[in-house]
């Protein structure tokens, strides 16, 4: 059926546009008013300032403006260097807008140097106060994941030992977030923007979640990372899915939104959404385009993605 048809009959239509963002009705040539707010299959999570042209400075501004568009989540990776008041602010006004909290980066080392991987007290004890103010961060903007990267190798220590420092960190952490229901989940990231990190590759992840036994410790598969790490995207998600916990996605090249690279996300999406993913899609990526225009491409692209 044609779509301008469509949005034509009565309540059939209503429901269409309300699928529709403000410029997709334009284009339609569609005028009145709809009360409905634009709905999506999967839990995508915008993050602060992605939508600052439209939404302001205010980051409860951007929150009310994500809800608006159909967006039931959030992501902040800094939201651990937030002020208390902003993030009991930004916990209060979620609640009020039904959105769910996303990850946040859960530890301050393990980016540049050898930590996990090398077995040293200072840097396991480190890693513990991490997993402890992170659960306090936790409660107040009611989430549920947190980011763990376990560092970079150590180039004299063999692999498995590695990993079995890797292991006990992680069974540590796990301690401290089960109580409370929470979770950390491993990020595999790539070899061109992050080299030397031990952790790169979904099957080494789950091997490490397999290791440490715990509801605490899970995947969060982001796609851009896999995508240059090793493809073979939905193979690995079906083979790890036991343990994935969470998703994020940026097309390539260029980390941007969906429709920009050589992703098929709709594809993807669709194949998680099929399997029953209810958890978050957090949307750590750039813009493509500039400016009002540039955000409003973003939400039309998840709306294409969505389309399945």
């Amino acid at each position: 059926m044609n779509r301008r048809t469509f949005l034509a009959t009565g309540l059939a239509g209503v429901a269409a546009a309300s699928k529709l963002t403000a410029t997709a009705r334009a284009q339609l040539g569609e005028t009145c008013e709809v009360s409905l707010k634009s709905k999506f299959k999967l839990k995508y999570a915008p993050h602060f300032d992605m939508f600052r042209n439209q939404a302001g400075e205010d980051l409860i501004d951007q929150l009310k403006f994500m809800a608006d568009e159909g967006f039931t989540a959030l992501e902040d990776n800094g939201m651990k260097g937030r002020s208390v008041p902003d993030q009991e602010r930004i916990g209060k006004a979620m609640d009020e807008l039904g959105m769910t909290m996303g990850v946040f980066v859960a530890n301050t080392i393990g980016w540049k140097d050898p930590t996990l991987t090398t077995g040293k007290k200072e840097h396991l004890d480190r890693f513990v106060s991490d997993c402890r103010e992170s659960v306090e961060v936790a409660k107040r903007v009611r989430a549920k994941w947190m980011t763990v990267v376990p560092g970079t190798v150590q180039p004299r220590l063999d692999v498995g030992y590695q990993t079995a420092n890797v292991v006990e960190a992680l069974r540590r952490g796990a301690e401290v977030f089960e109580p409370h229901g929470l979770v950390m989940v491993l990020e595999p990231l790539n070899f061109r923007d992050h080299p030397n990190l031990f952790l790169t590759k979904m099957a080494q992840a789950f091997e490490i979640c397999r290791a440490v036994n715990s509801p605490s410790c899970k995947i969060l598969d982001d796609l851009y990372h896999q995508q240059i790490s090793e493809g073979n995207l939905i193979p690995n998600i079906d083979a790890a899915w036991s343990e994935i916990a969470y998703f994020q996605v940026g097309d390539n090249p260029g980390r941007k939104e969906p429709t920009t690279g050589e992703i098929n996300y709709r594809n993807v999406f669709r194949h998680i959404h099929a399997k029953g993913f209810q958890g978050v899609v957090g949307m750590e990526h750039g813009i493509a385009g500039k400016g009002k225009e540039g955000e409003r491409a973003v939400i039309d692209a998840y709306l294409a993605c969505d389309d399945f």
